[in-house]
């Protein structure tokens, strides 16, 4: 859900934005990935850029998360966390390869099948708890983080989905923000909780939604292993699993895949490959209709 921070990342560079779009230094397109990378701007300079551009508002700090090439080639693709007191939010802008301009927006697939990338990667990688026949026409598939409010107020829109959908095959797939602070040891907890049971798993996951605003870094710990007994399964034995390298990495696995498909955020929905952001958002018909015209569409 875009917040305040991105509306005013907007207006901050807007300027910018319509100076790059006529700027002819943009040709860095077919350039090799080592000169790509060349052109990526220092975390010194980003920092001092956010620096003049939030500066005068207090309250406000950042952390950079990485500074890379875009899937566009020529453009650097920066991701940052901004904070207030109102709470965290990833920031996305490019830069130009001359290193003068930053760009807003999304960079979104094109071409006569524009989703079949994204869905063919999701068809190889998703490893994530089910509900459905994996033969379904539509796979459904959710990036969600146990501590993120979003993904909480979106569930009831997704529940109806997958109500409105019965055929359809849905996944969840794990995707803990690094600005949660709790986030990735639910990941674990989940991810040992679907191991042991995939209807526990749902279970586990409503549960976890409902009492969200009661769990702490500091009693995590505690309270997710209350939530596995609640679902059915002996809490220790899932307390255990979640601290093991294995679990660590399946959680890394569900990560590097949301990456690879461009999720930035979450809640994020795939509909046979199409991206869905602001799902709390969409009208229910919306969501249908974008189920039903994938069906039609096949695989």
């Amino acid at each position: 859900m875009r917040s305040a921070f991105n509306l005013i990342l907007i207006l901050v560079l807007i300027c910018s934005f319509s100076a790059a779009q006529n700027s002819p230094s943009i040709k860095a397109a077919g350039k090799p990935a080592a000169e790509q990378a060349a052109n990526l701007p220092s975390e010194a300079t980003v920092d001092s850029f956010l620096q003049q551009t939030f500066g005068y508002e207090a309250q406000v700090s950042w952390k950079i998360s990485s500074i890379k090439p875009a899937p566009v080639p020529g453009l650097a693709q920066v991701d940052v966390v901004l904070a207030s007191p109102q709470g965290q939010q990833l920031s996305r802008f490019y830069v130009t390869p001359d290193g003068q301009h930053a760009v807003i927006g999304e960079i979104i697939p094109f071409g006569a099948k524009p989703y079949d990338p994204a869905r063919k990667t999701l068809e190889k990688g998703i490893t994530g708890p089910s509900r459905g026949s994996k033969n379904a026409p539509v796979t459904i598939v959710e990036f969600g983080d146990l501590q993120c409010p979003a993904c909480k107020a979106a569930q009831p829109a997704i529940e109806g989905l997958i109500a409105a959908e019965p055929d359809a095959h849905f996944v969840f797939q794990n995707f803990p923000l690094e600005m949660h602070n709790w986030a990735a040891k639910g990941a674990a907890y989940a991810d040992c909780v679907a191991q042991a049971s995939n209807d526990a798993f749902w279970k586990f996951l409503a549960k976890t939604y409902e009492t969200q605003a009661d769990i702490t870094a500091e009693n995590a710990d505690e309270k997710l292993t209350a939530l596995a007994d609640g679902a059915g399964l002996k809490g220790a034995n899932i307390a255990a699993c979640a601290s093991t390298p294995v679990t660590k990495a399946h959680v890394e696995a569900s990560l590097a895949l949301g990456k690879s498909v461009n999720v930035t955020g979450t809640p994020t929905l795939f509909i046979n490959g199409r991206s869905v952001g602001n799902v709390s958002q969409v009208p229910a018909a919306s969501l249908k209709g974008l189920v039903d015209f994938a069906a039609k569409q096949g695989k």
